[in-house]
């Protein structure tokens, strides 16, 4: 059962039939194209394929239960104002770490029985503390993961340098191989980064280069490291293929063979190997001094202040941790499991590359959790700019690193003191959060 401040018979309230909840929640502007019942508002799986295929899944293991989806920031204006009102209409919530905690200890309810009930599943360690959100309870319970990781065609494997180990390589050893596939393919280079208007390179320098170069993201911002971490960022840009500017989802131009080998999300990787997945490896990002620092996309399952049916909420998402219907999502629509489950043989061969490449990233001895920025709603793109904009001077125009730095610190801290939020990992969770 739940345990939390509020009694059984406050949390029991607002009890409501699905139908009249799906009714009222149309009226609050999000989409309800789910199937009657509970509402499951969710920011996950929003375009109309992957809605479809969770749905499946839902009926299937949940009855009962309308999966209706929503954008980032009406999803957490929706659960405050409902709650806040005294009248919520929603059942259960689904959304990544940064969309869950913000509404903590006031929004949701406490889920520490529940987890105890669960028994061992096999969360890990670090979703666990995550899902605590700096406190001594659970606000949400882990769902499911993604994560970016690269992948390398044959071709490019070929050119690795003497003695590496592409499953555990460091970042000088990836940039020795660029350069050398590179000098290899008469002087063109064969890695991609996804570089375009709608690619994610700065996820990249966010949770992967910044992390593993000073051990921070934020705090560590404009420090000596990050200094170098950028130098090696213009080295590597250096061997890549011209054309990255243009590149949003690398599975695209690694599948047509304009490049060999790149890094990107899981999702926007799949498709590449899907020919010929013989010839394909999926492979952990590098590290550097302070580890190997890699970015998880966690999803939890939280239940709102006054759910219209905490009893069926809490059976959901008993439901939809178990093994065997991680496995089912992680088919239907590509998130990893959030417990320890192996990963069957029978996955299609991409999703089985990237599964493995996955668990060694999380696995891999003095790795670093990094997560997407936490608690900025609407202003999460001003932060990403913030990282656009400084691999756009210091890579692209070959601006002074330093004081692209010091001045790119200055907007970062600004839009933080607006916002009064901690920072997120790897950073410390001060009570502020500082650029350092």
């Amino acid at each position: 059962m739940l345990v939390s401040g509020s009694t059984r018979r406050s949390f029991l309230r607002a009890v409501g039939s699905g139908a009249a909840a799906l009714s009222a929640a149309a009226c609050t502007g999000f989409a309800t194209s789910g199937n009657g019942g509970m509402i499951f508002l969710s920011t996950q799986f929003r375009p109309a394929d992957e809605a479809e295929r969770f749905r499946t899944l839902l009926a299937a293991a949940a009855p009962g239960v309308g999966y209706v989806t929503i954008e980032e920031s009406p999803f957490a204006s929706q659960v405050r104002s409902q709650v806040d009102a005294g009248a919520t209409k929603i059942g259960l919530l689904g959304g990544l770490h940064g969309d869950l905690a913000p509404l903590a200890d006031g929004y949701l309810e406490d889920l520490t029985g529940l987890l105890a009930d669960f028994g061992a599943r096999g969360w890990s360690a670090e979703y666990l503390k995550l899902a605590k959100v700096g406190t001594d309870r659970t606000w949400y319970i882990p769902w499911a993961t993604a994560s970016y990781v690269l992948a390398a065609h044959a071709d490019a494997l070929e050119h690795l340098p003497p003695g590496v180990d592409a499953a555990s390589l460091t970042y000088d050893q990836f940039l020795d191989w660029a350069v050398a596939a590179r000098r290899a393919n008469g002087n063109r280079p064969v890695l991609g980064l996804p570089a375009g208007p709608k690619g994610l390179l700065h996820r990249f320098v966010q949770g992967f280069l910044l992390p593993s170069f000073t051990g921070g993201q934020i705090t560590t911002f404009r420090s000596n490291e990050a200094v170098t971490a950028w130098q090696y960022l213009r080295e590597l840009w250096a061997n890549c293929v011209q054309s990255s500017t243009n590149f949003d989802f690398m599975q695209e131009p690694l599948d047509s063979g304009e490049a060999r080998m790149a890094w990107d999300h899981v999702v926007r990787l799949v498709h590449a190997p899907e020919r010929d997945p013989r010839d394909w490896r999926m492979l952990p990002a590098p590290r550097g001094a302070h580890g190997l620092g890699y970015m998880a996309v966690i999803a939890g399952l939280a239940i709102p202040k006054g759910s219209t049916d905490p009893e069926l909420a809490q059976r959901t998402i008993s439901t939809l941790t178990r093994p065997e219907t991680q496995l089912r999502l992680l088919r239907s629509n590509g998130f990893f499991p959030a417990v320890d489950t192996a990963i069957p043989a029978d996955l299609p061969p991409a999703v089985q590359l990237e599964a493995d490449a996955v668990r060694k990233q999380q696995e891999a001895p003095g790795a670093i959790l990094s997560l997407p920025p936490v608690g900025l709603g609407q202003r999460e793109g001003e932060v990403s700019k913030v990282f656009k904009d400084s691999f756009r001077s210091i890579v692209l125009d070959g601006a002074d690193i330093r004081s692209t730095l010091d001045q790119q610190a200055r907007v970062l801290q600004g839009i933080l003191d607006e916002l009064k939020v901690p920072c997120w990992a790897p950073d410390p969770a001060a009570q502020l959060c500082r650029v350092g």
